[in-house]
């Protein structure tokens, strides 16, 4: 199988009226704004929020980029095994909450179309080269639906594509993925 190497994510979305701008977790997220800038507000982003802050990378996330972030919403948190985020939000386990996060993240500006074009160009399955050294392999789910798949087997739907922040683009997941630890 041909694969193709791509690579970066973030939360749950719907359109407004102005197609340059996304609600997420009920707040507007404005395309002149980094991801961080509009992640804070998303009520639906608590969680990844808060890890993102314990982990040292709001000032990752705030640079030129451009970056593509793949974010769970806070219920895709809520569905890992009892303690796991507790866990990785203690000071002793950066490095791994790092890892996690950084899985979710991958370089350039991938759109559902280039994502899509991906797919169709390694027929099938595109891979995608996170920012923690991971891979993610996307694949279609339906005409308009993209599946992630993680290096564990895990999988994750894109619940809203296409937000687009001044230094890159955030999906939505339903899931959390995980890297091999």
């Amino acid at each position: 199988m041909k694969k193709v190497i791509l690579g970066l994510a973030f939360c749950a979305m719907a359109f407004t009226s102005n197609a340059q701008t996304v609600t997420v977790g009920n707040e507007a997220m404005f395309p002149a704004k980094n991801i961080v800038e509009n992640a804070v507000n998303s009520k639906a982003h608590t969680t990844l929020v808060a890890a993102v802050k314990a982990a040292d990378l709001v000032s990752t996330l705030q640079t030129k980029g451009p970056f593509t972030v793949f974010a769970p919403v806070n219920d895709a948190f809520e569905n890992l095994p009892a303690g796991t985020v507790e866990t990785l939000l203690k000071p002793e386990n950066k490095a791994t909450l790092v890892k996690v996060l950084t899985y979710h993240v991958v370089a350039g500006k991938l759109d559902f179309d280039a994502i899509a074009k991906a797919i169709k160009a390694g027929n099938g399955t595109a891979t995608l080269n996170t920012v923690s050294g991971g891979k993610l392999y996307a694949m279609m789910n339906g005409s308009h639906n993209i599946m992630l798949k993680d290096e564990n087997g895990g999988t994750s739907n894109i619940s809203t594509y296409d937000v687009y922040q001044s230094n890159g683009v955030i999906h939505v997941l339903d899931a959390v993925v995980l890297p091999k630890m």
